[in-house]
């Protein structure tokens, strides 16, 4: 019960991750609020207890700051934010990328974490009582080939702004930090999962981790719980990949068997 009357916020917690997250915190004792863009697919994911879901396009800041609002409408504090949401984009080469694709992944994956850690940070500084801030990054924010240019652009940013908001909120107590997740099977992640199955390749699924498989939600949520509660009391500033042990090594293709 490590968030035993604690308030969490997920992003993204539809599906996969974010779901995943809200219902290990939950388990845990926190009351949460679920949200996300696809507000009809939060009820099927709100787990039992006192928790709300609000639907909100993370990229709109008008809408972040009343959802936050919400939030804080209903609980009075926020003590845990957890910036999940995200978009994914082609792998095309940067010379053939659609650059409508820039506003949309840099506005969901970059901005919206942003945005929500823009309108939660004053209400956990007033309060002084510190605060945890999880944001979802990505191996492909650290190393190229597990993302497109647009996506591991965005990702890349998330780690950054994961450092330099960690050195802004420190002061008060408030730790940030992001997990670097590996592959895992999530909705974003479905085409490659489908395609890999439709193929008769479902045995290479993951075969480029050090672990030899692919990731489950849970276990990012996992990781994402232990940075959010006081187990990690004095972790801040680090981007921790949760992958397999993918970015340990070279990883280049033909490389392991």
């Amino acid at each position: 019960m490590r968030f035993d009357g604690k308030i969490a916020v997920v992003t993204g917690a539809s599906s996969g991750i974010g779901r995943a997250t809200a219902a290990r915190l939950a388990s845990e004792g926190a009351k949460v609020a679920l949200v996300d863009v696809n507000e009809a697919a939060l009820k099927e994911a709100m787990p039992e207890g006192d928790h709300i879901a609000i639907g909100c396009d993370v990229s709109d800041e008008a809408q972040v700051r009343a959802c936050v609002n919400n939030v804080l409408a209903k609980y009075g504090h926020i003590d845990v934010l957890c910036n999940n949401a995200g978009v994914a984009c082609s792998h095309a080469p940067i010379h053939q990328v659609d650059n409508a694709d820039w506003d949309r992944v840099l506005g969901v994956n970059l901005r919206g974490p942003a945005y929500f850690t823009q309108a939660v940070a004053p209400g956990m500084i007033e309060r002084g009582q510190g605060g945890a801030i999880v944001n979802t990054a990505s191996v492909a924010g650290i190393r190229s080939g597990a993302g497109g240019n647009i996506y591991s652009a965005s990702k890349a940013g998330v780690i950054s702004l994961t450092q330099t908001t960690a050195c802004d909120l420190g002061q008060y107590g408030i730790r940030v930090n992001a997990v670097c997740p590996g592959l895992v099977e999530t909705g974003m992640t479905k085409p490659v999962f489908d395609y890999a199955r439709g193929a008769g390749k479902e045995d290479k699924l993951g075969k480029r981790a050090e672990l030899r498989r692919f990731g489950k939600p849970w276990e990012i949520a996992a990781a994402i719980a232990f940075l959010a509660s006081d187990d990690a009391s004095f972790v801040t500033g680090q981007a921790l990949p949760v992958d397999g042990g993918n970015t340990a090594s070279l990883n280049m293709p033909g490389m392991k068997v």
